[in-house]
């Protein structure tokens, strides 16, 4: 039974994501270190998916764990692999009762000294995004409120990844709207400069410079940006 004392304080830290140097590998094997404490596992495992949903290790709380999980992503089977693809909780309390279903992984595991072994997928409603292997020592039942606890963990350790993925993806876009932003800032200056020094209008002048760019093959925020510095003599162009 898990431990009940322990767990407002693994919830308050796996959901501790908003500051600023949020590391996701580290949390990743933080969340791993939890879940193998309050579970009393011998070693837990953790694979996320990538944006074509192949599973790779990322996180252990052993190099036993990290060892098991090359070993299902090697051979194409195992819990985690099989978690993932259904969206639900693989629970094998007594390994050898799955050696037909995993003719390579189960006996590899029980050599290594592992005789049970349950995943748990890492999943927001419709969405998931990877597979926590909670690996123990000994065949025994693993309790109905420990899997909802564990899967609680999983839960919540999901919802911090994909805000941490969607707080990257905002700043790589803001990012990206900035250096449009400032692109547009440099070509409309290269514009006014070459219209007031060759006596065009603003549109002719974009003409030249584009034509100019498009001639020398290149980008037209580079050229623009050296017609302001002064690099290009405006009455080559």
């Amino acid at each position: 039974m898990i431990s009940t004392e322990q767990l407002a304080d693994v919830f308050v830290d796996v959901a501790d994501t908003l500051v600023d140097d949020f590391d996701l590998i580290d949390f990743l094997h933080k969340l791993a270190d939890h879940a193998a404490a309050i579970s009393g596992a011998a070693s837990v495992g953790l694979m996320l998916a990538d944006h074509t949903d192949q599973l790779s290790f990322v996180a252990s709380s052993s190099a036993a764990a990290q060892h098991l999980e090359l070993i299902q992503l090697q051979n194409d089977e195992g819990p985690c692999l099989d978690c993932f693809r259904n969206r639900t909780p693989v629970i094998v309390s007594d390994l050898s009762a799955a050696l037909e279903r995993w003719p390579k992984f189960a006996p590899l595991a029980m050599a290594a000294g592992l005789n049970a072994v349950h995943a748990f997928p890492m999943r927001l409603r419709d969405r998931t995004i990877g597979a926590m292997n909670i690996f123990g020592a000994v065949a025994q039942p693993l309790e109905p409120r420990d899997v909802q606890v564990i899967q609680a963990l999983a839960d919540v350790a999901t919802i911090a990844i994909i805000q941490e993925r969607s707080i990257a993806r905002a700043e790589t876009l803001t990012e990206q709207l900035q250096g449009a932003l400032n692109s547009r800032i440099v070509i409309e200056q290269a514009k006014g400069s070459i219209a007031q020094a060759l006596g065009l209008s603003v549109d002719q002048a974009f003409e030249v410079l584009r034509t100019r760019a498009r001639r020398n093959e290149l980008r037209l925020t580079d050229l623009a940006h050296r017609v302001v510095t002064g690099a290009v003599d405006i009455a080559d162009l």
